[in-house]
């Protein structure tokens, strides 16, 4: 089996290691004997969207949301073939807002979004930010567990329906929504940085088998060794107090 996965704009969206994410995938998919083929596109550069079983975009500053707005919006058209050929999606904090309607940054300049999603994000003052570790307890393909990660947003995400999870600790998509991220059958969104793979090896499964069904129909992954990924875990949700 082989999974081919483009990570976009690798050189500008890459906050708080999010090209670790992608180095979960691959190694986790080789440990199963599964080829993880790791591709990249920038800006101005052409590939076909649709053909990527996974599609990866990090985070980044308000400065690089700036940058590249302007090349993800001529590209909607294809990831919206993506999206109708099944194509799995994972998107971190700047990838997770330019999915929606809209950013507005902290000058008050709006940056439009893909708008496949409802959800918006409007920023707070450069005072006031959601910043710090955060756990919150996921549900995904109808498994509940627990995920912890590092946030570090000033924006607010609001209009969103269905989130990846409940806060357990940390913020989340707004100061006070209790709820983090979005989620649906082939999206996964979320503020969690750190990067989100290395201590969440359910989540990192998880968008494997989603890569894989695009080919391949519902897979069962082979159980791996995952114990000190889970003792890193359970580290950060001992620290955070959380049971």
């Amino acid at each position: 089996m082989q999974i081919k996965m483009l990570w976009m704009y690798h050189d500008l969206m890459d906050l708080y290691g999010d090209k670790g994410n992608t180095e979960v995938l691959r190694v986790r998919s080789a440990k199963r004997n599964i080829e993880c083929i790791v591709d990249t596109c920038s800006i101005g550069e052409q590939k076909d969207i649709s053909s990527y079983d996974l599609f990866f975009m990090g985070g980044g500053a308000d400065r690089e949301q700036n940058l590249i707005f302007e090349d993800l919006i001529s590209r909607k058209e294809d990831i919206q073939k993506a999206m109708q050929n099944k194509t799995a999606f994972l998107l971190i904090c700047g990838g997770y807002q330019l999915f929606g309607k809209y950013y507005k940054d902290q000058d008050g300049n709006i940056v439009e979004g893909l708008g496949f999603f409802d959800y918006f994000t409007e920023s707070t003052d450069r005072d006031h930010r959601c910043i710090g570790n955060i756990a919150i307890e996921a549900t995904m393909d109808g498994e509940t567990f627990k995920a912890v990660g590092f946030e570090n947003h000033g924006g607010q995400t609001r209009n969103v329906e269905t989130p990846l999870g409940k806060v357990l600790y940390g913020h989340g998509n707004t100061f006070d929504s209790g709820f983090e991220g979005f989620l649906n059958d082939q999206v996964l969104a979320t503020y969690m940085h750190g990067p989100l793979l290395p201590k969440n090896p359910k989540i990192a499964d998880k968008i494997l088998q989603r890569a894989l069904r695009k080919n391949y129909g519902d897979v069962t992954l082979a159980p791996l060794d995952d114990e000190i990924e889970y003792k890193a875990q359970e580290v950060m949700l001992k620290r955070l107090k959380v049971r």
